[in-house]
């Protein structure tokens, strides 16, 4: 496992009021979530990256509104199709 490093200025943590360790936590969750919303991740390597189990990361994604699935036009209607013969 690698470990990232980024540089928050000392005056910043004071304004957020949060603990390094707090706001590196979130950093990794968001993270998390922009490689699942933008279709670099699957949601089961994003909820891994998140450090949690995919159906919680599900869960929060559809409490963050996160689109679960990325169907074009033509790929949602073919779904629709065959779940209405189904």
């Amino acid at each position: 496992m690698k470990t990232l490093a980024l540089e928050i200025p000392d005056s910043l943590l004071l304004q957020l009021a949060i603990l390094i360790e707090e706001l590196s936590r979130e950093a990794q969750v968001e993270l998390a979530f922009h490689y699942f919303r933008t279709g670099r991740l699957s949601s089961g390597q994003s909820a891994s990256m998140a450090g949690m189990n995919r159906v919680d990361f599900l869960s929060v994604a559809g409490l963050r509104k996160i689109p679960l699935l990325d169907l074009d036009p033509e790929e949602l209607k073919s779904e629709i199709a065959a779940a209405a013969s189904s």
